[in-house]
């Protein structure tokens, strides 16, 4: 019982080095491509008004975070869509990859603070990550050239990279990890894609069958919305940072 009990504890510090590997990785290559191909590109925005943004825009992508719901005609009840990204999307779109990426996780750390996890953080982690893969290629490109062409190229390319990073990121970690740290049985977790499609019999064709389709219903999902929306609050956006900016810096020492 001993030994299972350090193996256990032993799996989850192995998790959560992966998550803080990922993380920082997705952090620093998001800054890397701010500090040198889009040098020029990204608008300069205060640092007050930088954790403004962050700090709305993550907490309107948490409640949407927790409004999701299962598609259970194309993957099993535990894979969920939900609309988060969106203004994650927006934010990138308005202060860079690393804004996106920033906003990702302000979503995913104060999801866990008021709803805690039901997968042993792995879906946490797998929603960070897959988002990232979506976001952050979108910004970047977008940032090259601010145009509505540049835009839709962007969400274009993002969506591609979330179907096919999502999927091989299930396959290859997230489902062996969520099966070894939630304790069910990969096979069970097989069987239940089963019951949804047929075709799946493995691993390869439950990525394939279940998470790529869903991720590109997601993609679709938050593509159409951020192009209807994104300018409208962009302005919204920079007007209520600036008038928040604007008061602190304002507003005199009393006494």
């Amino acid at each position: 019982m001993g030994t299972g009990l350090l193996q256990t504890v032993s799996e989850n510090l192995q998790f959560v080095a992966v998550c803080a590997v990922v993380i920082a990785a997705i952090i620093g290559v998001s800054y890397g491509l701010e500090a040198t191909v889009l040098k020029k590109n990204i608008a300069q925005v205060g640092k007050t008004r930088y954790i403004t943004i962050c700090g709305m825009l993550g907490a309107i992508a948490m409640i949407l975070h927790i409004l999701d719901f299962p598609l259970v005609a194309i993957a099993p009840s535990f894979y969920k869509l939900d609309f988060s990204e969106i203004p994650v999307m927006i934010g990138a779109f308005c202060l860079g990859p690393v804004g996106g990426v920033v906003i990702e996780l302000v979503k995913i750390l104060l999801k866990l603070i008021i709803k805690g996890t039901s997968t042993a953080f792995v879906g946490d982690l797998a929603n960070f990550v897959v988002g990232c893969s979506f976001v952050v290629p979108a910004a970047v490109i977008y940032h090259l050239k601010k145009t509505r062409t540049m835009a839709i190229i962007g969400l274009v390319v993002g969506t591609v990279v979330l179907v096919v990073f999502g999927t091989m990121f299930n396959a290859i970690y997230l489902l062996p990890a969520f099966a070894s740290l939630y304790g069910m049985p990969l096979d069970s977790i097989i069987s239940m894609g089963t019951a949804v499609n047929g075709a799946v019999t493995n691993v390869t064709t439950f990525v394939i069958f279940c998470v790529g389709p869903l991720n590109l219903i997601k993609g679709i999902c938050i593509s159409v919305p951020t192009m209807l929306l994104y300018k409208r609050i962009s302005v919204v956006l920079r007007t209520a940072s600036s008038d928040s900016y604007a008061a602190g810096k304002n507003r005199q020492p009393q006494g």
